[in-house]
């Protein structure tokens, strides 16, 4: 869809049509600040295992009562805080545990034991990534916080899949080939080809200055509005397409092979150009109900290979400081192998976090020896099997929107996620 053809469609009917270009929130004086300079951060990742990851073979190890058959409970390492099942000899493709832990065990924050009250794939990958269990009007943590924090931005929320629901708030952007951003990023170009533009740049500069013209012109008029919100959309197509091309630089010559490596190249390029607040990045398969070993062996490996290249190539553009990144998966596996080698669905998960705020070398929560969770303090975070609460999604994403500073605005008041007071966490991040 190239601008010269969505420009003359948009004039000839009267009206707008953005993808996913923020027009909701065209308030002239944010918006010359959006584009001029940028969303300069903090930028947010979400790393979905889809299909449940097998908790015991990666930060969860148990090596006993046959919960895995790879190793046994004396195999199990440890690095700082961090417990971890060794998968090294069994890594054939992709990154090890003990690699993972050794680079970013510092960094790492992990909670275990977390309560998901369901095991079928949709409600739990819903609740994991909304904190809200019976409602299918919540936006997920990244639309919300890219709401809240710079939805001008032209794509604001990047997804490649999984949950990603945005409750209205925010446009779902989806970009998934590096052509796709190549062609976004010179929709002034005929085929993304910057020697074959479609106006000289005086005519350009003439026709951005008509719309700016027109767009204050007519902001104070009183207006049907559908004609607003479409007049609104033609001026934030010209502002969104400039501010496009600051992505150009930042896009590799040559697609990465990986499909989380495919993912996070256009995720950092589009962060590093100041389009993007929040990132939502999945590959699924995990759902092992057949050799769940194997399967686990294969997925696990690629899974942290993809997040390992995503935190290396922004230490590379300089933002790997600006990034929060969160790494989950809709459910665990059962603590038992069924006839097919493979474990089915269990309601208990766990969860990892690292960067901007967040305290590493941390390990929170627990399950027991069955695989069952532990009770936790909310005030200090102690396992407490006697007066402590089960750990729902809903306690992490109000700690995840105090951790963004976004718990008291007005689209966060519109989706409350009813933790009561004396369950909410203390000293989640440090």
């Amino acid at each position: 869809m190239l601008r010269r053809n969505f420009l003359k469609h948009c004039r000839n009917a009267g009206l707008g049509f953005a993808v996913p270009l923020g027009w909701s929130s065209l308030v002239r004086s944010q918006e010359s600040t959006s584009h001029a300079e940028g969303y300069p951060g903090p930028y947010y990742v979400v790393f979905n295992a889809s299909g449940g990851w097998d908790t015991t073979y990666l930060m969860d190890p148990k090596g006993v009562d046959g919960i895995n058959r790879l190793y046994q409970e004396g195999d199990i390492q440890t690095e700082g805080q961090h417990r971890f099942a060794p998968t090294a000899k069994q890594v054939q493709k992709g990154m090890s545990n003990e690699d993972f832990f050794r680079t970013y065990g510092q960094e790492l924050r992990v909670f275990n034991g977390l309560d998901l009250s369901v095991n079928n794939h949709t409600p739990c990958a819903r609740y994991m990534a909304t904190g809200k269990l019976d409602s299918l009007a919540y936006p997920t943590f990244p639309a919300l916080v890219a709401a809240c924090r710079g939805a001008s931005a032209p794509l604001a929320f990047l997804t490649f899949g999984n949950y990603s629901a945005t409750g209205n708030l925010v446009p779902m952007s989806r970009v998934p080939y590096l052509q796709s951003l190549n062609l976004l990023a010179r929709a002034d170009s005929v085929e993304g080809i910057d020697q074959h533009p479609y106006h000289d740049p005086f005519v350009s500069d003439r026709i951005e200055k008509a719309l700016e013209e027109q767009f204050e012109s007519r902001v104070s008029e009183v207006r049907l509005p559908r004609v607003e919100r479409s007049q609104s959309m033609l001026y934030a197509a010209q502002l969104n397409s400039k501010a496009l091309k600051r992505v150009v630089p930042f896009i590799p010559k040559e697609s990465a092979k990986e499909r989380l490596a495919q993912q996070a190249d256009i995720a950092l390029a589009a962060f590093k150009a100041g389009v993007c607040v929040s990132a939502n990045l999945s590959i699924g398969q995990f759902d092992s109900h057949n050799n769940n070993d194997t399967d686990q062996m294969n997925l696990i490996p690629e899974f942290l290979s993809g997040i390992d290249y995503l935190l290396k190539k922004a230490e590379e553009l300089q933002i790997r400081d600006q990034l929060v990144v969160i790494i989950q998966s809709e459910m665990g596996r059962t603590p038992n192998y069924n006839n097919g080698n493979g474990k089915d669905h269990w309601s208990i998960g766990s969860i990892m976090f690292l960067g901007k705020g967040i305290t590493g070398n941390c390990v929170l929560g627990a399950t027991d020896a069955q695989q069952n969770l532990i009770p936790v303090n909310p005030q200090t975070l102690n396992l407490d099997r006697e007066t402590g609460i089960r750990v729902r999604p809903e306690h992490l994403h109000l700690a995840l929107r105090q951790l963004s500073g976004i718990q008291d605005h007005a689209f966060s008041q519109q989706f409350p996620l009813g933790v009561v007071p004396v369950e909410q966490l203390s000293n989640v991040w440090h």
